[in-house]
């Protein structure tokens, strides 16, 4: 499944899922840009794997209006996560999420389309969770977000199609990331739990599958859905949940 010839930017990519799917799309022969609001660890990630860096906070929106982007593949995988109860959930918190997980994106896309229209060719990756498909306490923002992700999905894949660009979501469980790292301690914390059996009793009570997931798994989906094989998939959401969604 080659990308050769291909430029591709992914958000998020300095670490986690972000970075492997970085290097999966870089192994196959795309330039990858590689878009973090960490400079340090993009360029790391860049350096790594003979790509660009980009040092962008996601969360101005008004420095992604006017942008255009020359790319043929987009992954947007960049997020956070914030654990609280609704009644205690900080309002300034809960429009960040929203702001870096859902507008950003539509942002990103509204920037790609005219270039891949022009090329009759692209493909847009949104890494959404089995969040964007099933709900979780404490949640509301991350919850949200995602369940928007989802819908801006399937309304890019409608009008792309036409031009011969799609669009689909994966929907991980929990990976093996940073992000998944920090939240231990709150779900630890929120639901009286010592730290080590967060896993196994919170985060991996719906699945079947008692593992995180790799990020190099999310990575290996990813480079098929931007391939050639899958010119007829889009509009999709794809699970990769031990099962977690299965119930």
């Amino acid at each position: 499944m080659t990308t050769t010839g291909r430029k591709a930017l992914v958000t998020g990519a300095g670490s986690g899922i972000g970075a492997a799917v970085a290097e999966r799309l870089a192994d196959g022969g795309a330039h990858v840009v590689v878009a973090d609001v960490n400079a340090e660890a993009a360029h790391t990630v860049a350096d790594r794997i003979g790509g660009e860096a980009w040092t962008i906070d996601l969360s101005d929106g008004a420095a992604l209006e006017e942008l255009t982007l020359d790319v043929d593949i987009l992954v947007n995988n960049a997020g956070l996560q914030r654990v609280r109860p609704l009644h205690e959930f900080v309002p300034d918190e809960f429009r960040m999420i929203l702001r870096i997980m859902v507008e950003a994106p539509f942002l990103l896309v509204r920037a790609a389309l005219p270039h891949m229209y022009a090329r009759g060719f692209g493909r847009i990756v949104n890494i959404s969770s089995v969040h964007g498909l099933r709900a979780s306490p404490f949640k509301s923002a991350y919850v949200t977000a995602k369940h928007g992700l989802e819908g801006l999905s399937k309304v890019t894949a409608l009008e792309g199609g036409p031009h011969g660009v799609t669009s689909n979501c994966i929907n991980p469980g929990y990976v093996r990331t940073p992000l998944v790292e920090q939240q231990i301690a709150d779900q630890a914390r929120i639901h009286g739990l010592p730290p080590t059996e967060v896993v196994e009793k919170v985060m991996l009570a719906e699945s079947a599958i008692k593992s995180l997931v790799e990020p190099a798994e999310v990575a290996s989906l990813v480079a098929w859905l931007v391939s050639d094989d899958a010119r007829m998939v889009t509009g999709a959401s794809y699970t990769m949940d031990g099962g977690w969604s299965a119930r």
